[in-house]
């Protein structure tokens, strides 16, 4: 079952090309459910194959990104807080994960756009607060390009490094995993770090 799901990814980003990876990660920054590891790995996993190029997928995967990040902020810039905390579940933003992410926007600042992009769950709903704030659309443009610009360089790798360990990935599947959420957890931990020293 996951071998024949993997196999209909592929084809899927394969026959729907740098446009649908566009499409795709701008819904991924909206309010949908449309998980960017989904549509960029497949993507960085057929660059390695040699039928997708790296700097296209990347470009198509960023631009994406950006704009469904316009799509969230004008909309936040449009209907406003009290819309978005009563009727937001209707959107797929449930409002503890709005409350959550505005305290993470307050507490960051602009730079929140940047570092947003890389926390699952706070990444595709971001730019609802930077909307509501009327951050400065260059800097807001900006930040946003940066982090989903690095996220998307980093599922690419993925990608490209599945593309060239399929067996050594298979027959160590437990350790990889294990070395990805170790690799998770520290950048998180050194990112809170950080932090507290800025503090």
């Amino acid at each position: 079952m996951l071998h024949e799901f993997i196999n209909w990814l592929l084809l899927t980003v394969h026959d729907w090309g740098y446009a649908g990876i566009f499409i795709l990660m701008a819904l991924e920054s909206t309010v949908l459910p449309v998980p960017s590891e989904l549509v960029v790995i497949p993507a960085g996993y057929l660059a390695y194959q040699g039928q997708l190029s790296v700097p296209l997928i990347f470009l198509a995967s960023t631009l994406g990104s950006l704009a469904g990040a316009f799509i969230n902020y004008g909309f936040a810039l449009l209907v406003g807080r009290p819309f978005l905390e009563r009727y937001g579940r209707y959107f797929f933003v449930r409002p503890p994960l709005l409350h959550k992410t505005d305290a993470f926007f307050a507490r960051h600042g602009a730079i929140s756009t940047f570092t947003g992009r890389l926390i699952p769950g706070i990444r595709h709903l971001i730019s609802l607060p930077a909307g509501l704030a009327r951050m400065n659309l260059v800097t807001f443009s900006l930040y946003t390009s940066l982090g989903a610009g690095l996220w998307t360089l980093v599922l690419i790798a993925m990608g490209w490094f599945i593309g060239g360990n399929e067996g050594l990935l298979r027959d160590n599947l437990p350790l990889v995993t294990g070395a990805v959420l170790v690799f998770v957890g520290l950048t998180l931990a050194g990112y809170i770090l950080w932090h507290r020293k800025r503090g």
